[in-house]
């Protein structure tokens, strides 16, 4: 049973930064010593000097399009590989394959490549599968594409269910459209998150949905009313509920700052999930992509449509946590938000924390939040 021993690293532990070291035995932590907890003496396979550098959990991204150039709708293997070593470099271990809304076709062709590809991950792992849409009220689409809207429709789900396994993890959909609430139901009773986006519901329309089971939700404030003093809508619902945690797209340009922070104080680090809703763009830079059956054009690292519609985003995991705490979040809470809130809102109880027995997925940081090594089960899979 290979083993690792990780020193002379700083670690997170509740709310402060203490010096470090862990033990990695057999792809899990088996222990971790900080402060005047001297590292075990132990004949270790690996040896990592951390050189002072911060050790955090793998980020997790419940919410991924695409990277390097691929997109996982475009019905090849090679895509999905290609999110999974791009997420590793960018301090992501685990991600939920997200789709868009398309034909039925190109979702069960997209699903049979994430299935062909779980458990053999060149990088980072597949949590699972994050359906968002079709089931997605056109007035609040934003670049989901329009021709293949429609409403819930549970007989499609069962066949997508049967398709996927267990990997179906999350669904995002407009529970106000008609059959959405029994959809909601529906995944809510198979253990699936049902979250809510691209919605035009009401304040009281979202938190019948609450009620309902839904208990998510994707990219808030983007995609669905907006906050109104006489209309509060869905963001101000979410707020109410104690068992609804938000996605934030914390890159300068989907969220204010001040947004940022509203959203924190209100959610708290336990029900706050940073993601990337990252096209393939992420990791190209600037130029024209086909996304979702549209151009999309970035321009400053910014994604858009041809009517100027924000289109995903370019950000990267960790440059999400970098502008996360730059926009005035604690560490530890920013930390908190990019690995166990989302494990936590996916079940994932082994991962996402350093402790003892947790998976050992970790990502080595240096000040600048780039990426030095990245660890999934115990084995490098990234290093600068």
């Amino acid at each position: 049973m290979s083993s690792m021993l990780i020193s002379h690293v700083r670690l997170i532990e509740k709310d402060r930064i203490v010096e470090g070291s862990l033990l990695v035995r057999g792809g899990r932590i088996e222990s971790v010593h900080s402060g005047s907890d001297s590292p075990p003496a132990v004949a270790a396979d690996t040896f990592i000097d951390g050189e002072g550098q911060l050790l955090i959990p793998g980020m997790i991204d419940v919410h991924i399009h695409g990277a390097d150039g691929f997109d996982m709708m475009d019905g090849t293997l090679s895509s999905v590989e290609a999110v999974s070593k791009a997420c590793a470099r960018t301090g992501c271990t685990s991600f939920l394959a997200t789709s868009v809304s398309s034909s039925l076709e190109d979702l069960l062709a997209m699903i049979d490549n994430v299935v062909k590809l779980a458990g053999k991950e060149p990088g980072a792992r597949i949590a699972g599968l994050h359906l968002e849409g079709p089931y997605l009220n056109v007035k609040r689409k934003g670049m989901q594409n329009e021709k293949h809207l429609r409403h819930p429709d549970k007989e499609e789900m069962e066949l997508v269910l049967r398709k996927a396994g267990s990997l179906v993890k999350m669904v995002t959909l407009a529970p106000e459209l008609p059959g959405g609430l029994d959809l909601v139901r529906m995944l809510t009773e198979r253990g699936i998150v049902a979250a809510i986006a691209h919605t035009d519901a009401s304040y009281e329309e979202a938190k019948e949905a609450f009620r309902a089971g839904a208990s998510h939700v994707t990219h808030c404030c983007n995609g669905m009313r907006p906050i109104h003093h006489r209309e509060p809508g869905p963001v101000v619902a979410a707020f109410e509920e104690p068992h609804v945690s938000v996605q934030a797209i914390v890159d300068d340009v989907h969220l204010h700052p001040a947004m940022v922070r509203l959203l924190y104080r209100e959610k708290g680090a336990d029900r706050m999930v940073l993601i990337t809703d990252a096209l393939q763009a992420m990791g190209m830079g600037d130029g024209e992509y086909l996304f979702g059956g549209h151009k999309v054009r970035v321009s400053g690292g910014i994604a858009t449509l041809q009517d100027g519609t924000l289109a995903s985003s370019t950000v990267t995991m960790n440059e999400a946590l970098a502008k996360a705490v730059k926009a005035g979040i604690p560490l530890p809470d920013a930390v908190r938000m990019a690995t166990e809130t989302p494990a936590d809102v996916l079940g994932l109880t082994s991962k996402g924390r350093i402790a003892p027995l947790a998976d050992a997925d970790l990502v080595l940081l240096n000040e600048r939040f780039e990426v030095i090594r990245t660890i999934v089960g115990g084995k490098t899979v990234f290093m600068r």
